[in-house]
């Protein structure tokens, strides 16, 4: 930041902004600001609006949905150039809590509407809520038993006030810096998608053909997996796999301390985060599955989501929730191996074909054990090709941590950077940049960590 200088600041008795620049007002946003409610009761507006982690965005016509004419009467009306804030369920810390209106639509009437201000560039505010929004202050704000803020809560707090052609600078200076920052992460995000792509097709292609040379081919009459090489066998899962059904009840285990693996624990790439270490005390019939080492489990439900994790050294008093089928190896197939025949697309393609339901396909655990595999018949083979599945593996990984370490820094520098600016902290150049429309302006809120002072 060669470009930026410090401002003179004095105190203030702001606990989470402490240093304001001199000459810059504070205020209770009640005396800048106005929140109303304008209540869609008329259907004088049809465009619908949402407030996301990206900021606000449309609505597409096919979201309408299972909505009638009378739940978009309940919707209130937004302005272009407002401020919108969800501070409900304030324990939640991964949700979207403020964006700016880009268009007249129609939003929920649980929202905060804050209305504009024509004295005020309300995208100066719009950064400064962002920047209470990024360090949890809402949160801290509400917590307790409300756990939630009103209007009257939201406007009682104090705010910085810098004279109009500071705040025109500052959003300038931002819109740009935060534009450079998500193109970079966009390109980042998708080179990992890249990368991805290729492991996912190194496993499948190995999984499914092998690495040995010069081998001959039958044909399976499947769709998802046309030919295999010749000696392999091609059964149903069953053939090569246990379904564990061991479970632990509350009758069998009262009060008993377990780790517990739910859906939200786990993605493609594995366990997502440590399992819930917790007291089970849930009633008997809701069985949850002992997960072994060796073991590998799979989502059932929501079979979208393709949530895969293997096990090879099992906790002590780990279990799944009954969303996932907990399959165990026979002998004639490598512990590993299952996971990456699991983790593979052909694979991944049955059982979505074979799932049912819409919006939660699920597939039972006949269908699952039902379906064929392509099986190399020693273990020897089995361990080649996964020693040649890991060795490129290892490749693709490092370049996909890299990549992930420079997206964490860029969102921590995003992040910095506006609670600084926004604050006076730092004082933004001279030089005035043009005032560009920038399509995605609300990316920025796509941003749901903490800047940590």
């Amino acid at each position: 930041m060669t470009d930026m200088v410090k401002n003179e600041l004095i105190k203030t008795k702001i606990p989470w902004t402490p240093y304001a620049p001199i000459g810059w007002d504070i205020k209770r946003a009640k005396f800048i600001f106005k929140s109303k409610k304008e209540i869609n009761s008329q259907m004088q507006c049809n465009d619908r609006l949402a407030l996301t982690l990206k900021g606000v965005i449309d609505r597409f016509e096919g979201d309408n949905i299972g909505l009638n004419p009378n739940d978009l009467r309940t919707y209130q009306i937004f302005q272009p150039n407002e401020l919108v804030f969800k501070l409900l369920d304030l324990d939640n810390k991964k949700t979207s809590r403020v964006g700016f209106v880009h268009k007249k639509g129609i939003m929920s009437s649980a929202y905060i509407r804050v209305l504009e201000n024509p004295n005020m560039n309300m995208r100066y505010f719009y950064y400064q809520y962002f920047d209470l929004y990024q360090r949890f202050i809402f949160n801290d704000i509400g917590q307790g038993v409300r756990a939630t803020m009103s209007s009257s809560d939201l406007l009682n707090i104090p705010i910085l006030i810098p004279p109009l052609e500071t705040q025109n600078a500052i959003v300038n200076y931002l819109d740009r810096k935060t534009q450079q920052i998500q193109e970079f992460i966009q390109k980042k995000e998708r080179l990992i998608e890249l990368l991805e792509e290729k492991k996912d097709k190194q496993i499948t292609n190995a999984i499914s053909k092998g690495v040995l040379q010069n081998i001959e081919f039958k044909d399976t009459g499947e769709v998802w997996l046309n030919e295999i090489p010749k000696h392999w066998e091609f059964k149903a899962l069953k053939h090569y796999v246990r379904l564990n059904v061991a479970s632990i009840t509350e009758r069998t285990n009262p009060n008993y301390l377990l780790k517990y693996i739910d859906i939200g624990n786990v993605t493609f790439s594995g366990l997502l985060n440590e399992p819930e270490e917790m007291i089970f005390a849930i009633a008997p019939s809701r069985a949850r599955r002992i997960v072994n080492s060796g073991d590998t489990i799979l989502s059932t439900v929501r079979t979208y989501l393709k949530a895969i994790a293997f096990f090879e050294k099992a906790e002590e008093n780990l279990i799944a929730s009954t969303g996932f089928a907990v399959l165990s190896p026979k002998r004639q197939i490598i512990p590993k191996y299952l996971k990456y025949l699991l983790s593979s697309s052909y694979f991944l393609h049955k059982v979505n074909f074979w799932a049912i339901g819409v919006n939660y396909p699920s597939i039972n655990n006949d269908r699952l054990m039902a379906i064929k595999v392509a099986i190399p018949p020693t273990l020897k083979e089995q361990k080649e090709i996964i020693e040649f599945i890991e060795m490129g593996l290892e490749k693709y990984n490092k370049t996909i941590s890299k990549a992930q370490l420079e997206i964490e820094k860029a969102k921590e520098y995003q992040e910095s950077l506006i609670t600084q600016v926004v604050s006076g902290q730092l004082k933004v150049p001279e030089k005035a940049y043009p005032n560009v429309h920038y399509k995605e302006f609300d990316m920025v809120a796509e941003q749901g960590s903490s800047y940590h002072t």
